[in-house]
């Protein structure tokens, strides 16, 4: 392994409170940088709780969706944290990783950018993972599992980015974003927004109930939005994501999204939220026959980012998954037909 793949060893411990119900005080995480060939990633890591963290714990991976940060994962993976080693990443670009070298922010490029990050793993002996994205997260780690199902064990992935041929009109805006200068356009329109009407606006986007937010989640990303509208990067990186994201979209043969989730081989999660602004709800069935023997959970009252919204729905099913995982039957989980299809009563989670 070469000095540019080893992590920094100055990791930052800090409390995190993360936007979403439940959310307390937070839970300390560390957040440390890993630098690649032509990308530096920062990775966020739940604190591990002494008695029960064991170790030898199978690694996990999280990966969040267009304008997110590992963040967005806190709630889950805390949830997780008995079951799986989670790591969550912020992409090239978003969070706190800086743009890559290349400025290259297609679905195949976020997808190398994962490969890189886990091949890093497996070479420090980590093995495969359990896989989790959500939105483009959802597409780019179904780009990863469908190429390199070596690194993948199982796959979740919640409201998937896969292109749909007639999207929800309350999506259009978010894919106009990939219009060129539509975003530099947008930003001198609201400049005089303040960062907490901009986290209200994105929340209404995003969450089926943005009543469910805590006090101190709406502040905590309040505070994360503010900081990331001062970096010179910020507006370029939605512009080309949001482009690569539907240029993703108009691929086809081997590329085409849909024809590599029908090659994923991992034991896969789907999750759905029925109040979904950006990715349609009547898109589960179709992703549950495109993924050979998948489970689907369908939660009527979630939006976009169920994992925030309800991260203890999400965490039970992620925990049948694991316990269904046979990593040496892969051939067997591969040929099975049938989908599980679990609707469950999000107002009780």
């Amino acid at each position: 392994m070469s000095s540019t793949d080893s992590p920094d060893t100055r990791a930052t411990v800090l409390p995190v409170a993360p936007p979403g119900p439940g959310s307390g005080a937070g839970a300390a995480e560390t957040v440390r940088s890993v630098t690649l060939p032509g990308l530096t990633l920062t990775v966020r890591t739940p604190v591990p709780r002494a008695g029960r963290d064991a170790p030898g714990r199978a690694p996990a991976l999280y990966v969040h969706g267009l304008g997110g940060s590992s963040q967005n994962w806190s709630a889950l993976m805390a949830l997780l944290a008995d079951r799986v080693d989670g790591e969550a990443l912020d992409l090239p670009g978003f969070g706190q990783s800086p743009p890559p070298d290349d400025g290259n922010y297609s679905v195949s490029a976020q997808a190398r950018a994962v490969i890189r990050y886990l091949d890093h793993l497996d070479a420090a002996g980590r093995g495969p993972v359990h896989l989790i994205g959500n939105s483009m997260g959802g597409a780019a780690a179904t780009r990863v599992a469908a190429v390199r199902p070596d690194l993948v064990r199982t796959l979740t992935l919640i409201s998937p980015a896969l292109p749909e041929l007639r999207p929800q009109l309350t999506a259009v805006p978010t894919a106009l974003l990939a219009v060129p200068g539509v975003a530099r356009l947008f930003s001198r329109l609201t400049q005089d927004w303040t960062p907490e009407r901009r986290t209200r606006e994105v929340l209404a986007l995003c969450y089926g109930d943005p009543a469910r937010v805590t006090v101190e989640g709406f502040r905590s990303a309040a505070e994360e939005y503010a900081r990331r509208l001062q970096l010179p990067y910020f507006w370029d990186v939605m512009e080309r994501s949001a482009r690569g994201l539907v240029n993703a979209y108009t691929l086809g043969g081997q590329h085409n999204l849909w024809r590599q989730a029908e090659r994923v081989l991992a034991p896969t999660l789907l999750v759905y939220g029925g109040r979904d602004r950006l990715v349609s709800y009547r898109m589960a069935r179709r992703a549950a026959a495109a993924f050979r023997g998948s489970r689907l959970l369908t939660l009527p009252e979630a939006g976009h980012v169920a994992m925030m919204e309800y991260p203890e729905a999400v965490a039970r099913a992620v925990r049948e998954l694991l316990d269904t995982d046979t990593t040496t039957d892969t051939d067997a989980a591969a040929g099975a037909a049938a989908v599980t299809d679990v609707t469950a009563d999000a107002g009780r989670s």
